[in-house]
């Protein structure tokens, strides 16, 4: 076997490369008191899956009731309490609490206490993510994030109201 070939075969297998975020690091989304920071977009995972990190200042409440049609949505909180809210049901989700949302099933979430509450999202596919872009282009026009606006960017992201907003 002659050196070259050696090399060759000795060189690793050119594939995706890692993904690593740093702390400081990924894209930041503002929508008025939540801070998003999206870890994967999508973009290394074939948009089998996106991550974000969300930090929801006290007394935040959180977008209209809705269902996905299309994605699998997680919520692992990493501090403080969040509200979660499914159909009629209330859950306090505290540190180290895991929710995890199938498509099909209404939802939202607020964080009601006097304290910051951080969680991270998965979103399976990646789909969501566009939509937390597209809301903080409707801040940054001016316009406020009634719930008519965010559930007409919602409907772009098989997302719809739990209940019929009119």
């Amino acid at each position: 076997m002659g050196m070259s070939e050696e090399t060759r075969t000795s060189e690793p297998q050119a594939g995706p490369a890692v993904s690593v975020v740093g702390p400081g690091d990924g894209e930041t989304i503002v929508l008025g008191t939540t801070h998003m920071r999206v870890l994967e977009d999508g973009s290394h995972t074939g948009h089998r899956l996106a991550i974000a990190e969300s930090v929801l200042a006290p007394h935040t409440q959180g977008p209209p009731q809705h269902r996905h049609s299309q994605h699998d949505e997680g919520f692992y909180i990493l501090s403080g309490t969040v509200r979660f809210t499914v159909g009629d049901e209330d859950y306090d989700a505290t540190t180290g609490t895991l929710v995890l949302v199938p498509p099909g099933t209404p939802h939202t979430f607020a964080n009601l206490s006097g304290r910051p509450a951080v969680m991270l999202s998965t979103f399976t596919p990646d789909l969501y993510v566009q939509y937390f872009r597209d809301l903080q282009e409707v801040l940054a026009g001016g316009r406020p994030l009634t719930p008519r606006a965010t559930v007409d960017v919602m409907s772009r992201y098989a997302t719809e109201p739990a209940a019929d907003l009119a």
